[in-house]
């Protein structure tokens, strides 16, 4: 594993990397390559249908020639306020803290924070008085639609945080309301399908303000959103973050948090000698597991992975390891992100195959929740997650939810079908 920078440099070169290296996270890099690609590939898709004459440009009138305002000189500063006071505090932090917590504190550079705010309100001062008209007039511009993916990108990325931060904490209500404040404002537990739904409830908000056609948006959005979850995942993986399996009883974790095989008995050592972490984590329930071997021809990590220097410090301290992030799962567990990133980029491909020959719009959005929610349905069945009790069933929220995006997606195609058919006759 590898919770930042610091740990993949000195794993892939043996040396002592520098130490600001430890605060390059790696969950949040893998979630910055998730945004950049996925908005650079919904560029090219929605020019793709502008091309076909699906996609329209939308006239605007704006003001140019005007010098800076007040306000936006204010918005600059603020912002770039903010910048320096966190991010150049993270770097400059003495104390050590963990960047998810550090920038969730108040703590920050107040010396940075006034650079930047200089900067960004100096540099959007200039950016208006190279502009700058004798006299400011207005001006019709047309706007089209893959000219506002930077928006998009933008709503995605605030909505989808706020959304999997709420729906966590519905998830896991009884330790929300033990403190209900510090779990707000926690960096640690995020849920999916809270992100997804609420940046796509802001997004469409968006586009039916900026008279986009929905459908078309959401079309184009249909393998984005696949390519972005599967780079997502990517970071789940890497970092060791949680968000993994049901314990593999049919291996133990050794001193080195290298996975071997269970011998008669040492799965059960395994737990009792560990009773306190696996008490935190599953209280006193009985502990999801399934014994399921690595085929010869694989290595055993592809279903058993103790996830050692996970960023979450879960587990017991491997021997040989000073420092942060020296725990490993004392049992291994199925590795449920690598799965996703495998399924899900084998998905994105399929609905990249499928874009050109879907011609009633609308339709490859609804095979985009289908595949999404059999694909997370299925993956549930061996993921650590909390369950509720429904009419005698004992779903997670994720299967609810799946379950929910399967047949909206399923009525939705077929919907959209027999309404194209009737559209065709009525015209004959």
């Amino acid at each position: 594993m590898y919770p930042n920078l610091y740990f993949f440099l000195k794993d892939t070169f043996g040396m002592e990397p520098w130490g600001w290296t430890k605060f390059v996270n790696s969950f949040g890099f893998f979630v910055a390559i998730a945004f950049i690609l996925s908005a650079m590939v919904l560029v090219k898709e929605l020019k793709r249908k502008e091309r076909e004459g699906l996609l329209f440009p939308v006239e605007e009138t704006m003001i140019t020639g005007k010098p800076a305002s007040l306000q936006e000189l204010l918005i600059n500063a603020l912002l770039g306020f903010l910048v320096g006071y966190k991010a150049l505090g993270i770097f400059l932090n003495s104390d050590q803290i963990p960047p998810q917590e550090y920038i969730f504190s108040s703590k920050g550079s107040w010396g940075g924070g006034l650079i930047l705010a200089l900067v960004f309100a100096g540099l959007k001062y200039r950016e208006k008085a190279k502009q700058k008209l004798a006299k400011p007039e207005k001006r019709k511009i047309r706007i089209w639609p893959h000219e506002r993916v930077g928006d998009i990108t933008i709503y995605a990325a605030i909505f989808g945080f706020i959304g999997a931060k709420l729906f966590d904490n519905f998830e896991n209500w009884d330790r929300f309301i033990q403190n209900p404040i510090e779990n707000l404002l926690s960096p640690s537990g995020l849920t999916f399908y809270g992100g997804l739904i609420c940046a796509t409830i802001a997004i469409l908000w968006y586009a039916r303000k900026k008279k986009i056609s929905i459908r078309h948006l959401v079309d184009a959005a249909a393998p984005v959103l696949m390519l972005a979850y599967a780079l997502g995942r990517i970071g789940c993986q890497v970092s060791g973050d949680g968000d993994w399996g049901i314990l593999n009883s049919a291996y133990v974790t050794d001193a080195s948090g290298k996975a071997v095989e269970a011998g008669p008995g040492d799965f059960e050592k395994a737990l009792e000698t560990h009773k306190t972490y696996y008490l935190s984590e599953f209280g006193a329930d009985s502990i999801p597991r399934i014994a399921v071997k690595a085929p010869a021809s694989l290595p055993a990590w592809v279903v058993a992975y103790a996830y050692p220097h996970n960023v979450n410090e879960q587990g017991f301290k491997m021997d040989h390891c000073t420092g942060d992030h020296c725990n490993a799962l004392p049992v291994p567990v199925f590795p449920t992100p690598l799965y996703e990133i495998i399924a899900c980029l084998v998905l994105f491909l399929v609905l990249l195959a499928l874009r050109k020959k879907i011609r009633i719009p609308g339709q490859m959005f609804a095979i985009y929740l289908i595949l999404n929610g059999l694909e997370r349905f299925f993956i549930e069945k061996i993921r650590v997650n909390t369950k509720y009790d429904l009419f005698g069933f004992h779903p997670t929220q994720a299967e609810i939810i799946s379950s929910a995006l399967i047949i909206t997606g399923v009525v939705l195609f077929f919907w959209l079908k027999k309404r194209a058919e009737g559209a065709t006759v009525s015209k004959a």
